[in-house]
Order: C-alpha cells, then structure tokens, then sequence
C-alpha cells in the first residue's frame, strides 16, 4: 500500500493565520535564533520530554497558572546562553504596546527554549538580547528558510559515539491544511543526540557515522553491535521546536497537543528524550479559524505530530555541510 497523504513541501508554519516567523543568523559562528510573533495573543501550552531542558517562562503555560495568552516563542542556540534573546523580543513587543495589561504596563509572555550549539565554532559567540530583537524585525508572515539558519544554525544530530561521527542538524517547518477551517503547523530545530528517520519511507536519513566518518552507520546500529558508549554531558544536544493551529484551544488542551506532538519527534528521530536531551515541544493557537465547532483536540494533536515529523525531516534535507560536519545531502 501507498500512504494517500502526500506532504506539501512549500507548506510553513506561517500558513497559520495569526503567525509570524524571522530568523536572527551570526555571521561571526553558526548560531542564532527564531521568534514565533503571535502579536495578537494565542493560547499557549508545552510540553517538555527530555532529561536536559533550558526554558524560561514555561510554568507560566501551565492550565491552573493565570495568564492565557502568550505573544511570542524563542528558539535559540547558545545554551542556557541564549534564553537571553528573549529579552529583546520582549523588548520589540513593549515598543509596539503589546502584552498582558497590568495597568501600569503591557507585560510581553514570551516563552523561550534553548538548544546546546556551543561546540562548533567559538563558544563565547552566542545569540543575545539584540539577537532576539533583529529575529523581531524580520518576522514576516512568508515562509521561514530552513535548514542552517535561526536556531537550527548550530544545530548538530547523530551524536551519542561522540561529536566526531556527527552530522550537521538544521531547522525546518511544514503544514497541514484540512478543508477550510483547520490548519496546524510545526517548526523545529532539530539538535538530537539520536538520528533522524524519514517515517514515510523508514529511511535513516542522517545520524551518526561510521568510525572513519565515511559513511552513515546509525545510532541503533552501533549500540546493537555492540559499540561502547563514550561519556556523555547532560544539556548537550536537544530538539526545540512549536506546533500552531487557527483552532480556538484553551490551555489545557494547548498543552494536549504539545504533548501529542512529541509522538512525531518520537517517529522521526531515534533516540530520543534522552539524559542529554532537552527536548520541548510548545503549542499556539491564534483561534483565527472561522469554525464555529468546538475543536477537535485529538484531531488537531494527530496533525501537529504529523506536521512535526515533516519538519524535522525537512530541517534535515535542507541542511548543509560544515567542516567535519557533513549533511544528510553528502553522505545520504
């Protein structure tokens, strides 16, 4: 048999209404970020899988917790670094009188992850407030580039034998669009320990090499052959990313679908939420549809797991090669 659903490749998570996406690239190192605007407001939910998360304001999406609308998500490199360009999304959005009203100020909810790139390139080079500011200025409602630029910049995969039998990771985005009422979107950088698989075809796609880096051998691969395993730093890897739909969603099931989502990383890459991952998966909903039917949370997670395996495997085709970091266009 033959899967009847074919991926649209031009699709984006800026197919959302109520979306914006821009990239802040370093030219100095590949590093950088990626804001999510959602400057009219969206019902914001996470769920976090890995061992080894770096977050900021991610209590704050619990349901029981008050505030029910967030304006912006950050993914960025520079490890625990990098949460700093939250800071200048913040800062974007308060000059624009956007946030929560506390009467005296308009308070910008701007979540934020992080991904460990620090080991390629000079580690004192990490996205900053300003960084997260520029990613504001480019925000458009276009499709976002993919592949070695935002977060994904640095982003590496294939790295439990080691950094030296890596591969280069990237950030990538898809859509899924069903009828004219509901469309759900991902974006993600992909940054894992474990190796990327096409599920559309079972293909290992990209992950760790051979020991001299020839070829594409596969993490399962050599642990069931019997590799011995290298020591390993918690935090050093992670795969952050944000499913969005028009679906009017409260907390509670915003966080349903971020958790549901995790099921298309899950598919896509292997392994993953490891000790040394810190793998997040945020959810938005703008409520832009013009449904009048309650949604359909199931429905909505099984699509945002579906759009978030395409955008890994996606943020894996459009890699490109560093030195002693090959892509899954070189070596697959």
């Amino acid at each position: 048999m033959t899967n009847a659903f074919q991926p649209n490749p031009k699709s984006s998570i800026t197919d959302v209404a109520g979306i914006k996406v821009g990239h802040f690239t370093d030219s100095r190192r590949p590093t950088g970020c990626t804001v999510i605007l959602c400057e009219e407001g969206a019902t914001g939910g996470v769920a976090v899988r890995g061992s080894a998360p770096g977050t900021r304001e991610t209590d704050l999406l619990d349901p029981k917790n008050l505030v029910q609308q967030v304006h912006a998500i950050v993914l960025s490199g520079g490890s625990a670094f990098g949460l700093e360009t939250a800071t200048g999304v913040v800062r974007w959005l308060e000059e624009r009188g956007i946030g929560y009203d506390v009467g005296v100020a308009k308070v910008p909810i701007v979540p934020a992850a992080i991904l460990f790139d620090l080991g390629v390139g000079n580690a004192k080079i990490r996205p900053d407030a300003e960084a997260g500011y520029k990613a504001c200025k480019a925000a458009t409602t276009n499709a976002p580039a993919e592949g070695n630029v935002g977060a994904g910049a640095g982003a590496t995969i294939g790295k439990l034998f080691g950094g030296k039998r890596a591969m280069k990771g990237g950030i990538g985005t898809a859509s899924i669009k069903l009828g004219k009422d509901l469309t759900v979107g991902a974006i993600v950088a992909v940054n894992a320990v474990g190796d990327v698989i096409d599920p559309a075809t079972g293909k290992l796609i990209a992950g760790a090499r051979t020991l001299d880096g020839k070829k594409l051998q596969g993490t399962m691969a050599g642990i069931l052959s019997g590799e011995a395993l290298p020591p390993m730093l918690g935090g050093t890897n992670t795969t952050i990313g944000l499913v969005a739909t028009d679906a009017k969603l409260d907390k509670a099931q915003a966080q349903k679908v971020a958790e549901m989502a995790h099921d298309g990383l899950a598919r896509a890459i292997n392994p993953a939420h490891t000790m040394s991952d810190g793998d997040t998966i945020f959810a938005v909903a703008s409520g832009k549809t013009t449904s009048t039917k309650p949604a359909n949370v199931t429905l909505i997670g099984a699509l945002a797991a579906e759009a978030m395996t395409q955008a890994i495997v996606r943020a894996i085709r459009a890699a490109r090669s560093l030195p002693n970091l090959p892509s899954a266009a070189d070596l697959g």
